[in-house]
């Protein structure tokens, strides 16, 4: 296995770590929630210079690494979501929804040798929703250590949820970007899933 490949592999294994440190609602363990968000953080980045530099680009690695940021992000949005009460359940159904929905398309793809169109502007989603990951692990830090008017003014003003309701309907307009551009493909996916589990002659 290439080294790309065993860094988002990396990244997949501490994924798990990563939602347990989260789930406890406990200073400490933020902190080390917020370390291994970083290690992951980094092994995205790092995986990505890696098969650029040395040219260490394969089909593997195309389909695991964004499985591993999606797997990453959705783990933490769902601790947001059911263990901590900070995101609404709309929101994470969105996200969710959505990486589940092109991580198939993107795999139907793949499976079948057909090309896959991919967006500059959906290229931004995983970072802009690590950001907004960062900015509520730092907030959970603040808000667990010490309080001061800027946190409560935060509050008072619903920033986080103006954040992530930007975060959300971005990551929905990327989202429907993709199954535009690859609508063709939407179509062969969707006529191949019917026909799996209601055999006809449709074509």
């Amino acid at each position: 296995m290439s080294l790309p490949n065993q860094l988002t592999v990396l990244r997949m294994a501490l994924t798990p770590l990563f939602a347990v440190a989260l789930s406890f609602q406990d200073s400490d363990w933020t902190y080390a929630a917020l370390g291994i968000f970083l290690l992951a953080s980094f092994t995205d980045w790092y995986d990505g210079y890696v098969a650029r530099k040395y040219g260490i680009v394969t089909e593997t690695g195309k389909y695991l690494d964004p499985l591993a940021d999606k797997l990453l992000v959705s783990t933490a949005f769902g601790i947001f979501t059911f263990a901590l009460d900070i995101m609404p359940v709309w929101m994470f159904l969105i996200i969710v929804g959505r990486d589940v929905l092109i991580t198939a398309l993107r795999a139907y793809a793949i499976s079948g040798d057909k090309p896959f169109e991919t967006s500059s502007f959906a290229k931004w989603k995983t970072a802009c929703q690590m950001a907004c990951i960062y900015v509520l692990l730092f907030l959970l830090i603040a808000q667990r250590g010490f309080d001061s008017i800027i946190l409560q003014t935060i509050e008072a003003w619903d920033v986080i949820w103006i954040m992530m309701f930007v975060v959300t309907m971005y990551t929905l307009a990327t989202g429907a970007i993709y199954l535009w551009e690859n609508r063709s493909l939407l179509k062969d996916l969707a006529v191949a899933f019917y026909r799996a589990f209601v055999p006809t002659n449709v074509r």
